[in-house]
């Protein structure tokens, strides 16, 4: 019996489930019957991106699946070596050939690559590729309140989601106020943050004894009511079916000023600044 999630709705009217299956390293035999599990276990949307080189997978995760495609939220992204206009046209193309896929719900460009330049270029891509039936929502990923600016200004097009680090040891807040100005929703990667140190924090732990809930339960929970989207991954069928389990209880105000007192200006995981990163 799987999982009913709660949706929230794009500005471009497309509703997307609150918590989705992360699929990054997700491959292979074993990655599809991980996918198949969640999809069944209730999962609606699954994100995935040209350079987890898995598009395959989580297509053909969606063609073993009893679940009919048009309920599904099929998410990739467009990387950063493929940003100019006709690069990106092509590479849209080629992330639904992979997968086998007449259209995904979700394309976003994985991260602005400032020193580049051409973000814009690749953007109005998108814009074209969601014309012509390819795209139904397009959106970025790790974009600064200044990229998001010079999208709108150049093309009059607003983003329907950034998907950005977000996790308790960075809350993300200035970019999350800057969003919901914008009605851009925000998504969260790496939502668990990684390794043990999150798991094992105190606070976390005392706040989960409190709920007779798990620390990940907590984290997720505590993205939900930030009003963020997450996207948990897994490829255990035990944790996959914990991590929707957020829907039966609610931390109070107290808990969450604990949650976000966690968050520091050192706290991105891997030290990757999109006002400098460059990913191709």
């Amino acid at each position: 019996m799987g999982h009913i999630i709660p949706e929230i709705t794009l500005n471009d009217g497309l509703k997307l489930p609150v918590v989705g299956l992360g699929t990054y390293t997700l491959r292979g035999s074993e990655g599809v019957q991980s996918i198949v599990h969640a999809i069944r276990s209730g999962y609606r949307l699954l994100d995935s991106a040209y350079n987890y080189e898995n598009e395959g997978t989580v297509g053909e995760a969606v063609r073993r699946s009893a679940v009919p495609r048009e309920e599904l939220i099929i998410t990739s992204k467009l990387p950063g070596r493929y940003h100019t206009y006709d690069k990106a046209v092509k590479a849209i193309q080629e992330s639904l050939y992979r997968a086998q896929l007449d259209y995904y719900d979700l394309y976003l460009i994985h991260w602005p690559n400032p020193k580049q330049g051409h973000y814009v270029e690749a953007w109005q891509a998108l814009i074209d590729a969601k014309k012509w039936g390819l795209i139904r929502s397009i959106g970025v990923s790790n974009f600064l309140p200044d990229h998001l600016d010079r999208l709108i200004e150049q093309t009059g097009v607003t983003p329907s989601v950034n998907q950005i680090e977000l996790h308790p040891f960075y809350n993300q807040a200035e970019q999350r106020k800057y969003h919901e100005a914008h009605g851009i929703v925000t998504e969260s990667w790496s939502p668990l943050a990684h390794g043990n140190e999150v798991l094992q924090h105190e606070t976390l732990q005392q706040i989960a004894q409190r709920h007779d809930k798990s620390v990940s339960q907590i984290i997720l929970r505590w993205h939900h009511q930030l009003g963020a989207v997450s996207i948990p991954k897994s490829a255990s069928a035990a944790r996959q079916i914990e991590n929707l389990s957020i829907f039966d209880f609610a931390l109070d105000e107290e808990e969450m000023k604990q949650i976000n007192g966690l968050s520091r200006p050192d706290g991105r995981i891997r030290n990757q600044d999109p006002a400098v990163y460059e990913e191709f």
